[in-house]
């Protein structure tokens, strides 16, 4: 297999550096994130965390393929999405550079944030206290893998 050479123009290259330039492009309007990928070990005790205790819906299912593993995509609102993927391989659960969870689902109110709150310790799941920051409220849960999830709610402005 030959190595892929990339060719930039002229104007683009300084000093042996390529530096594109992006000035000029007509760029569509980003709407937000349309996916987050979450591996998993157990597909159905995952999208059952998500959808009953955190409320999400269930938008689709896949079975799994001689090629493709089995697959779930749970819309978590505003066009927004997590697909859920089984694996053999454990999922990486460790916190983001800043000791969070690195991403995060939202809620409308401070109010639905104390309810949920109440929601997973009723289920026996861990979530840590809700902490005020500038712009918004948020506490940290686990969900059945282990995995850090930031749940928060914008505070008013």
């Amino acid at each position: 297999m030959r190595p892929v050479q990339t060719v930039f123009p002229a104007h683009c290259q300084a000093g042996g550096v390529v530096r594109p330039h992006y000035s000029g492009l007509t760029m569509p309007d980003l709407l937000g994130i349309n996916h987050l990928t979450l591996p998993t070990g157990d597909l159905d005790r995952l999208v059952k965390y998500y959808t009953e205790l955190l409320g999400a819906k269930l938008a689709f299912e896949r079975a799994a393929t001689h090629s493709d593993p089995r697959i779930a995509v749970i819309d978590v609102g505003g066009d927004d999405h997590l697909m859920i993927v089984e694996t053999a391989d454990a999922p990486t659960i460790g916190l983001d550079p800043l000791g969070r969870a690195g991403w995060g689902l939202r809620v409308g109110t401070h109010a639905q944030l104390r309810e949920l709150r109440e929601q997973i310790l009723g289920a026996g799941w861990p979530v840590g206290q809700i902490e005020t920051l500038p712009t918004q409220w948020t506490m940290t849960a686990h969900d059945p893998d282990g995995r850090p999830v930031d749940v928060r709610a914008h505070r008013p402005r």
